[in-house]
């Protein structure tokens, strides 16, 4: 048989047979049994989707501790060294070289001195936990947070940064987690998206869509992009359409839609299609309730911010109510972002130059809406089946930029945390060195972090899997371990 015909044959067989097929073709070729290959491992895993139900909620591949996940993402790279990761030596040798790194050239170029943190640590809460000044209100809730101090990243340029903790991969076009667990578990909610992102009152983030990307996924598991700024665009009918002559519109096109379906049942596009139609109807009606935080005690608002003078601060606190009002409503996954594009870190995190300068407006914005968020999902039970997963994408150096007031980016260590459902509280995991330059104890990569993400949620990372062009795909790539340590 030439190469062309063999070609020809594979691409006529179904997803689920392929596997079976190339192993068979293997033996025939080498004459190598493959009797040890186990049924299990010759059975395509990706989750059983029906195209005209894809957000039916299914089964995870075991007890999950978490229903739903709220991402708070921070853009442009958060300095740990000045948050969340206490260095006594950072202190003590301010305006020393970094010990063996004399002259040391980062991403931007030359670096000067170790600079202490530039705000004071204060242990918080029972397990007093060192927090700085600078996020007081997060440090606060402490006793519900497991800290991650050695992160890595394996990029220092921001858009591919972001997109591996966002999506596993360095590259565009890959599916994002929000998109994942949407495929793994659909919702609980039909007449709101599985998955809403929800973007930071100043912007977009550095990689924009591709952090609630579908990638190679079907298209309904991609994010849905809104928040209580930027509604959902064509949400209302035209004012010269009337609700009747809408709704006879409607049914009229569903009779129609079901002629055809009747004719080519077997067209999963179609099916996939009038499912999306009919979402986007559902949710004409019940987005504008989930969104109006109006309703919302008095008492909430004061405890999140959003009565706050500060207008960027007032409006994604706004954006965390939001986030809380989804959760409760079934959505399974919300990604709420802190910080927009590159910008010299004047409306995001890359703090190059002025780190002092632009932290204290960004720490303001950021901190009590956070630990609002916390507090109001431990108050009303939601906590301990919602997971919150604090990150960014890569941290910052110990010392300052020669020449400059901030620090320059830093993927050889950095913090992330978790808080909620199924993860021991007042806890910290792994560690930098002493001066916070380089994770050296329980070194973290992103496809750990996205591991114990997907476990707790009762999703083996190993087993969610998708075949595309030749390779059955997952969140972590071919990597990956559960952090067992940080399970409650």
């Amino acid at each position: 048989m030439s190469v062309s015909s063999q070609k020809n044959l594979y691409s006529g067989i179904h997803q689920p047979q392929r596997r079976q097929f190339l192993m068979g073709a293997l033996q025939g070729l080498s004459g190598i049994a493959l009797a040890a290959l186990t049924a299990d491992e010759l059975r395509a895993k990706s989750p059983v989707i029906d195209p005209a139900k894809p957000y039916a909620p299914r089964q995870p591949h075991f007890k999950a501790r978490a229903k739903n996940v709220i991402v708070v993402y921070c853009s442009g790279a958060v300095s740990h060294v000045d948050t969340f990761d206490y260095k006594p030596e950072l202190i003590r040798l301010h305006g020393q070289p970094l010990p063996g790194k004399k002259n040391f050239v980062s991403f931007q170029g030359p670096n000067g001195n170790l600079t202490q943190p530039l705000w004071k640590f204060r242990p918080r809460g029972e397990c007093g936990k060192m927090v700085s000044d600078l996020l007081p209100h997060i440090g606060d809730m402490s006793d519900d947070i497991c800290y991650f101090h050695s992160l890595t990243n394996t990029s220092n340029t921001h858009g591919p940064a972001e997109n591996m903790i966002n999506t596993g991969f360095t590259f565009d076009g890959f599916p994002s987690m929000g998109a994942w667990v949407n495929f793994a578990l659909g919702s609980e909610n039909q007449n709101l998206p599985a998955f809403v992102a929800i973007e930071d009152p100043r912007g977009m983030p550095q990689s924009g869509p591709n952090n609630w990307a579908n990638g190679f996924l079907p298209a309904a598991f991609q994010g849905t992009p809104f928040s209580t700024t930027k509604p959902v665009r064509y949400l209302k009918r035209p004012k010269l359409i009337s609700s009747k002559s809408d709704s006879a519109a409607r049914a009229a096109l569903r009779f129609l839609e079901e002629q055809n379906l009747a004719k080519t049942p077997e067209d999963k596009d179609l099916s996939a299609r009038i499912a999306s139609y009919e979402l986007a109807a559902r949710m004409q009606m019940h987005v504008p309730q989930a969104a109006d935080i109006e309703d919302e005690p008095q008492h909430i608002h004061r405890q999140y911010g959003t009565d706050s003078p500060n207008k960027t601060k007032a409006s994604f606190a706004k954006n965390c109510l939001l986030a809380r009002r989804l959760v409760e409503r079934g959505v399974r996954f919300v990604q709420l972002f802190n910080g927009a594009y590159a910008s010299g870190g004047r409306i995001n995190w890359d703090g190059h130059s002025r780190l002092k300068e632009q932290y204290d407006v960004h720490g303001e914005i950021l901190d009590q809406p956070v630990a609002g968020l916390l507090k109001d999902l431990k108050q009303s039970g939601l906590l301990e089946s919602t997971l919150v997963v604090f990150a960014t994408e890569f941290g910052r150096m110990p010392m300052f930029q020669a020449g400059t007031y901030g620090r320059d980016h830093n993927p050889l260590g950095f913090t992330c945390w978790l808080a909620g459902a199924g993860v021991k509280g007042g806890t910290s995991y792994g560690a930098t060195d002493e001066f916070g330059f380089k994770a050296q104890d329980n070194v973290i990569t992103p496809a750990d972090f996205h591991a114990t993400i997907l476990h707790l949620l009762g999703l083996n990372h190993e087993e969610l899997t998708f075949y595309h062009n030749g390779i059955d795909r997952r969140l972590t790539n071919v990597e990956g371990h559960v952090i067992r340590d940080v399970l409650s």
